[in-house]
């Protein structure tokens, strides 16, 4: 198998750019990026090139067959077709990895299965025997991936994902993947500064990962040499040979290159940190080349008067608190300031505002993703006139240290007092009900308590993900009941849940909710900047549950976004007031022809944007527009511009500077509907939905409208409780 074949490689989110340059410069052909991947083209040998010296990618993936697979029998079949024993012997083991997106089969553990049944039953009809399925390190792993109902299937040349290179059998606290400290180094621009010379100095190395993958980049050191399989190895077209004569290769270039290594450093204050940095340093092949040891950040001081300076502090998602972690950012800044002038420097963190009390100004900055987290990577040229007095923290809000004294007081409940006890018995049988229910359905967010109990009026949502986390709300208790009463019960619920729901504690975020006005429910909180990926109905969305009184996803409209999706199939859509673009990236999974996605908000926008793109959706046919909706709408008509399906769904109150006029969604709604309805191509339908509780639809200011009332039916099972919680009607003209 020397002809020319294409391939896939898949890598993190923010790393396309920079593997499309690595493989380009491996030599591969028709190199294009695409989400989270990049597709190129060569022969078996570029394939076998990219598993062993690529140093950002995850997998190398060699397509096999695409078609279509809108039912599990479809799938099969398509699977069933394929000449497995041209690339599997039977009596060889296989695994199956699947995934899915805006397609039917959303199941993956489901999916998989009906892949594994149509390879076994091939081999089961031609041989009589069929191979045994083996999770862990089997002979063939095969890829799956369903996006819009059509499968490509291939096979996985590297097994489990490349950034494993076999050297880091114990981490730190939290330790930085292998491809991701790749891809700092390459924004930073090390193997320039490596080549003139220059130093580099990790002061918190942890496990030694960023270090260690600086030797293996300045040492023109192959990432694969170290590791002992590759999926490759039990494919049956796997060419020996050819794989040994490029290891022959690599070796010999990483024994010249180690011989020119400058020197590199890493240090840590955490003794246990610096044992298995070095451990990992020796497995590595990388004692004498690399060097660690214990030192406070303080003390840590250059060896040569240029070089990098790469760090990965904690920044409070799993390590740490703000209140420890702000110090921590302005000593390093300190440490620049007064040892490293004439440096440069790369600070990876999850919390950009603590990267702000570095103090110094970045001349760059990327997006890079830590896991699911979103990450920011700052680069420094550390020189003294770019340096700054970072402000004080502004001082927390009356929210704000309620919360942490909730927090605090939690911590010492007594969980067999009586109050306690009750709300926890209370949140169990949720649990097994409603969690039952949503397992059942495939519901991964849902609502799991809402002041089910009267003496304790908290909502309790569950959102899960590549993790699972906890939303917590405090209603506004009534004149009637004593505050201290309230607050204690509030403290039993906080203090109950995590333990319930078996999740850590800072897995569990509170928020204290009060009557709102205008866009007050989408106002900051706070300035976390965290976010986190959830799912549902088959697709991810953002979610951020500290910044804003709201999380980004409206989990009782999730019957509504599915309706949405069901009738957007070749519609141009129209998302009013979108908020973070849910419904638009359902019309476009749902195969709309065109979404334009409205609202005044920039950050919303962003955001928007981001969800759109986190599942595969792009390009010209998905418009973001910035602009006060009422004033936008004017503009859409005098444009005549037209729409199939409409999705409006306003504040209740708004009185921000940015709106020439107030709105008032029991005042203003009918003359909202009417106009926007005119937007509405012929046989086209405006779905309308507002939370106004006391909301009263204006039947007689739109009698020329056909309105049908799908409220009840748009209710989730998880808000049955609650059926006031928002009002939905279907327009026709």
């Amino acid at each position: 198998m020397t002809h020319f074949q294409r391939f896939f490689a898949t890598v993190p989110l923010g790393m396309e750019l920079l593997l499309a340059e690595e493989l380009r410069a491996l030599g591969a052909a028709e190199v294009a990026q695409t989400h989270a991947g990049v597709a190129f083209g060569g022969d078996l040998e570029m394939a076998y090139k990219v598993c062993l010296w690529s140093r950002l990618a995850n997998r190398v993936l060699l397509p096999l067959e695409r078609f279509p697979a809108a039912t599990p029998e479809a799938l099969y079949d398509g699977i069933r077709r394929i000449e497995w024993d041209a690339h599997l012997d039977p009596q060889a083991s296989f695994a199956v990895d699947f995934a899915s997106s805006r397609s039917k089969i959303r199941h993956t553990m489901f999916g998989a299965q009906k892949v594994k049944d149509g390879i076994a039953d091939y081999f089961r009809e031609r041989c009589g025997i069929r191979p045994s399925v083996r999770p862990d390190r089997p002979d063939l792993r095969v890829n799956v991936y369903l996006d819009r109902d059509v499968a490509t299937v291939s096979v996985d040349l590297s097994g489990e994902s490349l950034h494993k290179r076999a050297y880091r059998q114990e981490g730190g606290k939290a330790p930085l993947k292998e491809n991701l400290a790749a891809a700092i180094l390459l924004r930073a621009g090390w193997p320039e500064i490596a080549e003139r010379g220059g130093h580099f100095v990790d002061p918190m190395c942890g496990s030694g990962t960023l270090p260690i993958e600086a030797a293996l980049m300045a040492g023109d050191f192959a990432p694969g040499l170290l590791r002992p399989h590759f999926g490759l190895f039990g494919w049956k077209n796997h060419d020996r040979v050819l794989w040994r004569n490029l290891v022959e290769d690599a070796k010999g270039r990483s024994d010249r290159g180690l011989r020119k290594l400058p020197p590199i450093v890493g240090y840590d204050i955490d003794r246990r940190a610096v044992r298995i940095a070095s451990e990992n340093i020796e497995r590595a092949g990388l004692t004498g080349y690399v060097h660690v040891e214990r030192k406070a950040m303080a003390d840590v001081r250059p060896r040569h008067g240029f070089g990098l300076i790469a760090v990965n502090p904690p920044y409070g998602e799993r390590l740490g608190d703000e209140k420890t972690l702000v110090p921590l950012y302005t000593d390093l800044g300190a440490a620049l300031k007064t040892h490293f002038v004439g440096w440069k420097a790369a600070v990876l963190t999850g919390n950009p505002e603590l990267a702000f009390k570095l103090g110094i100004r970045a001349r760059r900055y990327y997006t890079l993703y830590n896991g699911a987290l979103e990450c920011r990577l700052f680069n420094f040229d550390i020189e003294a006139e770019r340096f700054f007095s970072p402000r004080e923290p502004e001082p927390l809000t009356a929210a704000q240290r309620k919360i942490r004294e909730i927090v605090r007081k939690a911590k010492t409940v007594d969980m067999a007092d009586s109050g306690a006890e009750m709300f926890a018995n209370r949140l169990r049988k949720n649990l097994k009900n409603l969690g039952r229910w949503a397992r059942q359905n495939g519901i991964r967010c849902y609502r799991l308590y809402d002041a089910d109990l009267p003496e304790y009026a908290v909502a309790v949502d569950v959102y899960q993900g590549e993790g699972t986390w906890v939303h917590m709300q405090e209603y506004e208790a009534p004149s009637s009941v004593d505050p201290a009463k309230a607050e204690t019960r509030w403290v039993h619920a906080v203090a109950v849940v995590p333990k319930v729901l078996q999740i850590p504690p800072e897995q569990v975020f509170l928020k204290i909710r009060r009557k709102q006005k205008g866009l007050a429910q989408y106002e900051k909180q706070a300035d976390a900047g965290r976010f986190h990926v959830i799912e549902e109905s088959g697709l991810k969305f953002w979610v951020n549950f500290e910044d804003y009184l709201d999380t980004g996803l409206f989990l009782d409209h999730r019957i509504t976004r599915r309706m949405i999706r069901d009738r957007a199939a070749g519609k141009r859509f129209l998302n009013l007031f979108a908020y973070t673009g849910t419904a638009s990236v359902y019309a476009a999974e749902g195969g709309a022809a065109s979404t334009t996605t409205v609202d005044m908000s920039r950050t919303y926008l962003d955001w928007a944007k981001r969800n759109l793109e986190l599942n595969g959706i792009r390009g010209s046919r998905h418009e973001l527009i910035q602009a006060d909706c009422l004033e936008w709408v004017d503009l859409a008509l005098r444009e005549k511009r037209r729409f199939d399906l409409i999705f409006l769904d306003p504040p209740t109150f708004s009185t921000s500077k940015r709106m020439r006029r107030t709105w008032d969604v029991q005042r203003d709604h009918a003359m909202l509907i009417k106009k926007s309805a005119e937007l509405l191509a012929p046989g086209g339908t405006l779905v309308f939905s507002t939370n106004c509780r006391k909301f009263k639809l204006d039947t007689e200011a739109l009698g020329n409208l056909e309105l049908e009332d799908i409220g009840p039916r748009t209710i989730p099972k998880d808000f049955e409780r609650n059926p006031r919680i928002h009002h939905c009607w279907i327009v026709t003209c």
